[in-house]
């Protein structure tokens, strides 16, 4: 993987096809840096074209790695690098939309029928949004009962009142502004969206299989880390944590005397692994200022769920790592020693077909392409 390409770029792009003949985008504005991939079908499968991505620091006049709040003109900009140095050749697709620009709640409600519900919804739905309803845009999923259908990690508890008498419905709600914004990006980076997609459910989408077991995702950002978990293709409880990659390596920097950039260059590289260019006390230093972030994000993890087995009479069946921050070297051995479940890191690109010869590279990179790949698949699935 190279830390390095071309103008601010993090990691390899690549150019694996020309035709933009039924090609989709999927695109990926994270805090740090922009995903774009590029896929297209045949025979059934989703081939993978193309794919990139860029540091958004720098337009900002941040280092690499860092966090930063961009114009809509700005991050339009690193899209069309972004294109250009990965060949990308279609222009239409779908784009991501950040969980912490959006609000994603589970409501309990009586079950009426389906009119009563459209009603119903945006009167509940301001109990939980803290500005007028009329400043965004909402839309619901009644979340299918269990029927009965169990897994080995259902517990033998009987069902709570609200599971037998009630009804679930997993609101969203995006403020127009930021749709707004996201639009103005699509405009000035010549691009046609189809659809948008809170980062979430794209994640859900190439990271987590449809068994019955509910698995907890963890994305960790730059900026952020997400937190949710998912049962049957559902997201059933979420949960933001402001710690990410850009924490790691701020306190990487202040415990070795380091600048930004270095820090940022020897988490990518080495992570929680000793290397030999260091002494023991050093390697010590690393792992430690490394691992005060991610104890963070690992309590906060457990405190989920511990929450979800109270709510649900279930438990977590294994934790799936994505996001940059999942790339850390060493990081699936310290998610195991701190959660009490089995830990996997996130393969996105396991749903596409590429050549041999980049599988190693993709499954490196892939926990940070979740979001991108995913919002791409669901274009290619629903057409």
């Amino acid at each position: 993987m190279t830390f390095s390409l071309g103008r601010f770029f993090k990691h390899i792009t690549s150019s694996l096809g020309k035709s933009a003949d039924g090609s989709i985008l999927g695109i990926d504005i994270g805090a740090a840096s922009a995903k774009i991939v590029q896929l297209r079908t045949s025979k059934g499968a989703a081939i993978l074209e193309t794919y990139g991505e860029i540091a958004l620091g720098p337009y900002g006049q941040q280092a690499i790695g860092k966090a930063v709040k961009l114009t809509p003109e700005k991050i339009a900009e690193a899209l069309v690098d972004v294109m250009r140095e990965a060949n990308v050749t279609a222009r239409s697709g779908g784009l991501s939309i950040p969980f912490s620009s959006s609000l994603v709640s589970v409501l309990d409600v009586p079950n009426v029928d389906p009119e009563q519900l459209k009603r119903m919804i945006p009167i509940e739905a301001r109990k939980y949004i803290p500005i007028p309803v009329s400043e965004v845009t909402l839309d619901w999923f009644v979340i299918p009962h269990d029927e009965g259908e169990q897994s080995a990690f259902d517990r033998v508890e009987k069902q709570t009142p609200l599971q037998m008498k009630g009804q679930e419905v997993l609101l969203v709600a995006i403020h127009n502004n930021i749709l707004q914004s996201y639009q103005t990006i699509a405009t000035n980076a010549s691009l046609k969206i189809n659809f948008y997609e809170i980062e979430i459910f794209s994640a859900v989408r190439s990271s987590v299989g449809h068994g019955l077991a509910p698995i907890l995702v963890v994305d960790l950002g730059a900026a952020t880390t997400k937190i949710y978990v998912v049962e049957r293709g559902v997201v059933r409880l979420s949960h933001l944590l402001s710690a990410g990659g850009q924490h790691m390596t701020e306190n990487l920097a202040r415990s070795l005397g380091w600048e930004f950039e270095k820090a940022e260059r020897v988490k990518r590289e080495r992570g929680l692994v000793n290397s030999n260019a260091y002494s023991p006390d050093e390697n010590d230093k690393i792992k430690t200022a490394l691992l005060s972030t991610l104890a963070r994000v690992f309590s906060e993890v457990n405190r989920v769920l511990l929450s979800y087995g109270q709510r649900y009479n279930k438990n977590v069946s294994r934790v799936v790592l994505a996001g940059g921050g999942a790339s850390l070297p060493g990081i699936q051995e310290a998610a195991r020693e701190s959660l009490s479940v089995d830990v996997e890191i996130a393969n996105p690109f396991s749903h596409t077909e590429a050549p041999a010869f980049l599988e190693e590279v993709l499954q490196g990179i892939g926990p940070g392409f979740a979001v991108a790949v995913g919002v791409a698949l669901r274009k290619l699935k629903n057409g």
